[in-house]
């Protein structure tokens, strides 16, 4: 089941999705690659039970509270604090054309396969050079977040599959994520697995390094995420009810943080936050 948050950025900046759309408040500032890239440092899980802010929405200035922050790739990492930057790894936002036509997924009438509740089209992750092809490409997001001082990388829609109509599984997923997590290890990022409770068993032989879990509490999947990530998840949730089983679950381990579907800025009529 897709749980994901609407990337608002993604709907109010089309031109700008293929490069990089700015976020709210960011300036709409592209991510440029990086053509070549050495780890500063060794990738790093962000800290157990921290303060948590998911900025997708807009960047603004974070609560005093919060020690980890996840925005969008086109925007800049928050001063001082664990910066994890979002990447669409395995759809294409509404617009997104720039994507050659050969990397999108097809069905055997030759109609694109769309992921319904957001209007974006898989990513035909069926062969070792597809994959290869897609790999590259969101390489180049992953570089301009190392580029801008972003410890860790999240990247978007690992249950793609799960939509695929049978035509991708979850093989194909995580032979694309290891090919996504050597080209961020390289570049000093941690990698997140993004929801996919199911998959979470075999973190350790993709080298995830952590996970950012919707709505966990809600479906009461969080104990599943803790046990194979020895508690570094960052768990953000849209309702009180999911808020209050997570932070049960939450241990002193889990990082939580409530926040409105749309995840908008602060100054924006609607948002919310909260924490335990």
């Amino acid at each position: 089941m897709n749980r994901r948050t609407r990337l608002a950025c993604g709907l109010a900046a089309l031109p700008l999705l293929l490069a990089g759309c700015g976020a709210p408040g960011s300036g709409g500032e592209r991510a440029e690659p990086a053509e070549s890239a050495s780890p500063a440092r060794k990738p790093k899980p962000p800290p157990l039970d921290a303060g948590l802010d998911y900025q997708l929405g807009g960047a603004y200035r974070p609560d005093d509270d919060v020690q980890v922050v996840v925005r969008d790739h086109g925007a800049r990492p928050a001063r001082g604090l664990y910066n994890v930057c979002y990447v669409n790894a395995f759809q294409a936002q509404p617009g997104a054309r720039g994507w050659p036509e050969e990397l999108l997924l097809r069905d055997s009438g030759g109609r694109e396969v769309i992921d319904e509740d957001w209007d974006e089209v898989l990513l035909d992750l069926s062969t070792e050079e597809l994959r290869r092809a897609a790999a590259a490409r969101v390489g180049r997001w992953i570089d301009g977040c190392a580029q801008r001082g972003f410890d860790a990388v999240e990247p978007d829609n690992y249950d793609s599959f799960t939509r695929s109509d049978g035509l991708l599984d979850a093989a194909d997923a995580q032979a694309y994520l290891a090919l996504l997590v050597e080209r961020a290890h390289s570049r000093g990022l941690a990698v997140a697995q993004k929801n996919t409770a199911e998959l979470a068993a075999d973190r350790k032989r993709l080298g995830l390094d952590f996970a950012v879990a919707e709505e966990c509490g809600q479906y009461e999947e969080c104990g599943v995420y803790d046990r194979a990530f020895d508690g570094r998840v960052l768990v953000v949730e849209y309702t009180e009810k999911g808020l209050e089983r997570a932070c049960e679950a939450a241990d002193g381990r889990l990082s939580v943080v409530l926040r409105d579907r749309d995840v908008l800025p602060e100054d924006e009529e609607g948002y919310v936050r909260g924490a335990c």
